[in-house]
């Protein structure tokens, strides 16, 4: 691939020279770090700068391009062709859009202005540069205050709006605050709203009456609100002219997404499948009692071409990844993993992919679909 980089500037202070650390940046632009190493791995979208201790750095036309990558491939483009926009890139697109994230103050301790945090408003002033990062979780110029297109400063109170709705059983009130509306974005749904609604309300210990069981609340709240989201934007789809969810054509790329053994609501996986399908994607959610053996039945039966783990729990049993890796060794295998002790316990292979985060796990899934 042939990157049209320009030189970096020469001169400029010694901090901002040394550039900023994989957990900087990925924190600065809403991605884990391993996407950015995915990023790195495969299509060269990497640090450029090095320290005196030869540590990797990013410099600021790095952080921009990961910019134009990350908007990008939010907006639907391919991974791969999204890295090739990205690194040929001018240096007017590149000022473009590192002026259009720009603003705000640096964390303490980093070395330069943070390229992807918006400027603060004032008062009765819409936000400045927020059109570049109009699909990243809570960016977007006009965006409503409904889940799935979520304001900044309107998340918090919402996710609070929903906690309390399922700790006062109001299941009607709990549906209305989690629906997705038909142009919002499951993943930011997830991430900004019911993943933080889901561990806070799992957190607390109430005196329930019998049938009252806040996570039931929000857990069906939670479901109705995918289901209704993914019904709408299939019918959509087939109006406009795509063939239906089960033809052939759209099942030779499926993802298929298992949950841990024991896992008795497994909110994330029915997310990581809405927001895979707002993308164009196929998945489809093992549900119900599989053991080892029918697990393999069903991966033989369905050929996906990714399988994913997709968990809440602190150290999930992992014997489903054994088992389908070597049966099935050169099938991508991505696992959710937050904890690094349960990733040991993952097989050593290129193909078994271990992430931290649900949009790292979205957007993995989503390079081998596309």
């Amino acid at each position: 691939m042939t990157s049209s980089r320009p030189a970096p500037h020469g001169g400029g202070s010694r901090a901002s020279s040394a550039g900023l650390a994989v957990a900087a940046v990925a924190r600065r632009l809403g991605v884990a770090p391993a996407t950015l190493r995915t990023w790195d791995r495969r299509y060269g979208l990497g640090p450029s700068a090095r320290t005196a201790g030869s540590h990797r750095r990013y410099t600021p036309e790095d952080v921009a391009r990961l910019l134009v990558m990350r908007r990008l491939t939010l907006e639907g483009v391919a991974p791969v062709d999204a890295a090739k926009a990205a690194l040929e890139a001018g240096v007017e697109e590149l000022e473009e859009a590192t002026e259009e994230a720009a603003g705000g103050e640096p964390d303490a301790g980093d070395a330069e202005p943070d390229p992807a945090r918006p400027a603060p408003a004032a008062d009765g002033e819409a936000p400045r540069g927020r059109a570049h990062l109009r699909a990243l979780p809570g960016g977007g110029e006009g965006a409503s205050s409904a889940p799935g297109h979520v304001t900044g400063g309107s998340a918090s109170g919402r996710v609070s709006a929903v906690v309390d709705a399922a700790l006062a059983y109001d299941q009607a009130g709990c549906d209305d605050l989690l629906a997705i509306p038909a142009q919002g974005d499951p993943a930011v749904w997830w991430t900004e709203i019911a993943e933080p609604a889901w561990q806070r309300v799992a957190q607390r210990t109430v005196l329930a009456g019998p049938g009252a069981v806040p996570e039931v609340v929000l857990a069906t709240a939670a479901l109705r609100a995918l289901r209704e989201f993914t019904e709408a934007f299939e019918r959509a789809m087939v109006a406009g002219g795509a063939p239906p969810a089960n033809h052939p054509s759209r099942m030779r790329k499926i993802v298929l997404i298992f949950a841990a053994p024991d896992e008795v609501v497994p909110l994330s996986a029915h997310a990581l499948a809405a927001a895979l399908t707002a993308k164009g994607a196929t998945a489809r959610i093992v549900t119900g009692p599989a053991s080892t053996h029918r697990s393999l039945e069903l991966v033989t039966m369905v050929r996906p071409a990714a399988l994913v783990l997709a968990t809440a729990q602190r150290r999930p049993d992992l014997d489903l990844i054994h088992a389908v890796h070597e049966g099935f060794a050169e099938l991508p295998v991505i696992v959710s993993l937050r904890r690094d002790d349960a990733a040991s316990e993952l097989p050593l292979a290129p193909t078994v992919q271990r992430v931290r985060s649900f949009t790292a796990m979205l957007h993995e899934a989503l390079a081998v679909v596309t």
